[in-house]
Parts: C-alpha cells; structure tokens; sequence
C-alpha cells in the first residue's frame, strides 16, 4: 500500500522487484515520474536500486490482509519536500462502503466506524 496524504495505492509487487520498479507502477497511475517520487518506508529513503525484499518488504511482512505501507512524496519546486518526523504522521480515515451508503441523503447522516491507516 501506497500512502500520500489522503491517497492511497493498493498494488501488488514480488520481493524480487526493486523500487525503481514500484515508481514506475506509481508512475502508470498518478502520472508522475519516477524522478520526482521519493518512497519511504517509516522514516527511510528507499534506494531506487535495492529490492523490496532488501528494504524489508517481505510475504510475512507485507501480506493482502495486513499490507505493509509505503510512504510517497513528490518533488516540489525543484526540490524534495523534507520527511516530516515518525510521530507527526496524520491518520486520515479509510471511507467503506457501509459509511458512503449511510452518508447519502437515503441513509441520513453519516455513521461511525471505518478504518483507519497513517499517512507520510
């Protein structure tokens, strides 16, 4: 899973694919390309030529169930914006189906619940 504020990208990757190979598939989406993308797993910079599997992205670590997360950032202005620090990460909610039917003027207001996940 691929996080940038309210953005989230669900893809699949083997271990063996580099990260590299992760913008690129970022890149057929956003349309953004690989040189002004910087991923980062918790506070770390991934290095374009490591695998996921050498950055810790693994089948225990990273399953359909439980993905792991993947910080993007995007160059701005001719320069990469800094890494806000571990305990500034803002959580914005994940909306599910139950929520947008509750939300529709059919349904009333909207109800409590959903999931939650953090953002870089």
């Amino acid at each position: 899973m691929i996080r940038r504020h309210k953005t989230t990208i669900f893809t699949d990757a083997k271990e063996s694919s580099t990260v590299y190979e992760l913008k690129r598939i970022v890149e057929g989406i956003l349309k953004r390309p690989p040189e002004e993308q910087k991923l980062y797993k918790d506070d770390q910079l991934l290095d374009d030529s490591k695998t996921l599997g050498d950055c810790g992205f693994t089948s225990q670590t990273a399953r359909p169930q439980a993905p792991a997360t993947v910080g993007l950032a995007f160059r701005a202005s001719g320069k990469m914006p800094p890494l806000r620090p571990l305990h500034t990460l803002a959580m914005w909610p994940f909306s599910s189906r139950r929520r947008r039917l509750q939300s529709s003027p059919r349904w009333g207001q909207a109800g409590s619940g959903g999931m939650w996940a953090f953002s870089l």
